[in-house]
């Protein structure tokens, strides 16, 4: 590629950040409050709150379940972080990290109508964000755990899921682990390659690909085939220094890894088939010629925000044949927005009590599927997973999240394939209808660029 076709496709990649410093200002806020009950007259007021409010309030307390049908306790969503991992930034604090948590529910609200609003904790300590999400249940139908440092990250959701009687899941670990499991179903029949005999490398050893490890084993994938790179190289048994307080880690350094290897990023991708990266913002972390010593074929997926580990023109002049990335800007986008709308979508439409591994695989599988219906079954290496604007694969996902459940016992209500699709169509269809009337009519005001 020569220099200036390059220089075109940087400065490509750097405008979605100059654009976001225009608008962010201009709107003060991506997310507000607006209501969904009418107020024909004065008289309203005393149906909605006093005192009429009080007979739904009596029912509830007689049988509490009745929240459900009596409050938006059903569709509601909170997105907890105390800024400490915020995407490729770091411990940037709970208010500099506020406005990814408000993107976050602006995503959750167009692409999967829920009701979602960002809940940042001025406090680092897991058992006080442990006690913090307890406290605030009652009011809420589900909890995004969102860029929480690890190791704590683990323990916090741990103990939510056991603690909780709503669905907690970390979407730095089961959202993103979800969509790049759907990436690689599809890249690996792409290149005609089979999950138990292919060789990983997960380049990156925080909350996504640790996860993401664990959901591999779910989905069948032989650990003993995978390598993990952290700061200091390859996890492996002979990391003792792992055992005291990173013990997810340690647990994988001791199933990982069967053929020993040692050293850093480049050991581990020579003659891997696919390489996962969510380490750090780069776009010189992954060295063309460490693709180029890959197996033939090779999948590379640079997950890091908000510059990828390697540009992906990089990655194909290397040899890759399937390339991804984080960004939306980018073909192949493996970004965690895929997944989360569609997969509470179906939480909260069965009511269940918590987002287990096996739905998060059902969602990645739907995804993958999607993909497959787009291109008719034949797939393309720019197309292994849908993109955000096809609104279709939201509800294919609620449904399969639900479904699946329902299938495991853990779901409070017991809907059937079409009913969970008229029900999450019918939800997503009116939230964007919603947006866009706002937007026709003035009340969004139109963006200055």
């Amino acid at each position: 590629m020569d220099q200036n076709a390059e220089n075109e496709l940087l400065k490509k990649a750097m405008k979605p950040g100059k654009d976001s410093m225009a608008l962010h200002p201009f709107y003060k806020g991506k997310i507000e409050i607006t209501l969904k009950a009418p107020v024909r007259d004065y008289n309203d007021f005393a149906i909605w709150y006093t005192p009429g409010v009080a007979e739904p309030c009596k029912a509830i307390a007689a049988k509490p379940e009745l929240v459900f049908d009596y409050t938006n306790k059903w569709n509601s969503v909170a997105v907890v972080s105390d800024g400490t991992r915020v995407l490729g930034l770091g411990d940037i604090g709970p208010k500099a990290g506020l406005p990814v948590m408000e993107g976050k529910a602006l995503l959750f609200k167009y692409l999967g109508g829920v009701d979602a609003f960002p809940l940042m904790l001025d406090t680092k300590d897991p058992d006080q964000i442990v006690q913090c999400v307890k406290w605030i249940q009652p009011g809420i139908g589900g909890i995004n755990l969102e860029d929480i440092s690890q190791p704590k990250c683990f323990d916090i959701l741990d103990r939510l899921r056991k603690e909780a009687d709503i669905p907690v899941w970390h979407d730095d670990q089961q959202g993103t682990a979800a969509i790049i499991i759907a990436g690689l179903i599809n890249a690996l029949k792409i290149v005609n390659k089979s999950k138990q005999g292919a060789k990983i490398a997960l380049i990156g050893a925080g909350a996504a690909n640790l996860c993401t490890a664990r959901m591999l084993e779910c989905w069948g994938y032989p650990l003993k085939n995978l390598v993990i790179v952290d700061s200091k190289g390859a996890l492996g048994p002979w990391r003792e220094e792992l055992a005291k307080d990173y013990r997810v880690k340690w647990d994988m350094a001791n199933r990982t890894n069967s053929e020993g290897v040692e050293g850093g990023i480049a050991e581990a991708m020579k003659g891997a088939d696919a390489v996962i990266a969510a380490s750090r913002p780069g776009p010189d972390i992954l060295k063309q010629v460490w693709i180029s010593n890959m197996a033939d074929r090779a999948i590379v997926f640079a997950c890091a925000n908000p510059v990828p580990e390697i540009w992906p023109w990089k990655a194909k002049e290397a040899g890759a044949e399937v390339v991804a990335t984080g960004r939306s800007d980018f073909p192949n986008q493996v970004n965690n927005s895929l997944g989360f709308p569609g997969i509470f979508r179906g939480t909260l439409d069965v009511r269940a009590t918590t987002i287990t591994d096996e739905m998060c695989i059902a969602a990645a599988i739907a995804l993958a599927s999607r993909a497959e219906q787009i291109t008719g079954g034949d797939l393309d290496p720019e197309m292994i997973i849908p993109s955000m604007d096809d609104w279709e694969v939201f509800p294919q996902e609620a449904v399969a999240v639900g479904l699946k459940a329902i299938e495991q016992g853990h779901a409070r209500v017991k809907l059937s394939k079409e009913e969970l699709y008229d029900k999450a169509t019918a939800i997503i269809s009116r939230a964007r209808g919603i947006t866009e009337d706002m937007m026709k009519n003035g009340w969004i005001n139109k963006a200055p660029l």
